[in-house]
């Protein structure tokens, strides 16, 4: 069965649609989105992650939806839960789950990102059934730490590690932790 749409005040987080890559490629894959996102992608780089994720969460399992407004459907970014993947971390982090976000930039600054992320934090503890939820950034993105710490992620600085796919100025990549009775509390 698949992932679930999600809806908040203002958003829908929806599965991804054939559309949505040729969308992300425009607004998604720009210097100032991928600045510490590991940089921008050449399309032939972007169409197999984007078949991946959909595929995954067609069938049930973590992935990214498309974040789009109610009002008028506008696609304005994707937020979502995936298996941290990265090789060179630590033991604790390889196969367990992370929420994350991007935005186009000119939907910045408007809580977007925190309303969409909260959706899929609700989601991985109470729809998933998950205990512990993870977060993934660097010192250098300073909006992303923040609202790491604004939605009641904890640092886990036993955990940062040096990602080789990311330049020196993203590194160490910084981790923080959720667990399911640390949500509940502010639920």
């Amino acid at each position: 069965m698949a992932e679930p749409a999600l809806e908040t005040g203002r958003l829908v987080l929806r599965l991804p649609e054939p559309g949505d890559l040729g969308w992300q490629q425009r607004w998604l894959n720009t210097k100032t989105v991928m600045r510490h996102l590991g940089g921008v992608r050449l399309p032939e780089e972007m169409e197999p992650a984007f078949s991946a994720n959909a595929a995954a969460m067609a069938a049930g399992e973590p992935g990214f939806w498309t974040v789009v407004l109610k009002d008028g459907g506008e696609p304005i970014g994707k937020c979502g839960l995936a298996p941290i993947t990265a090789e060179d971390g630590p033991t604790v982090l390889r196969g367990a789950v992370q929420v994350g976000w991007s935005l186009a930039e000119p939907f910045w600054g408007r809580g977007y990102a925190a309303e969409a992320a909260r959706a899929a934090i609700g989601h991985a503890f109470a729809g998933r059934g998950l205990d512990t939820l993870w977060a993934q950034t660097s010192d250098s993105n300073a909006a992303s730490t923040a609202l790491m710490h604004r939605l009641g992620f904890e640092r886990c600085k036993q955990y940062d590690y040096v990602d080789p796919a990311y330049p020196p100025a993203d590194n160490p990549t910084t981790i923080y932790r959720m667990t399911r009775p640390q949500w509940q509390s502010q639920a």
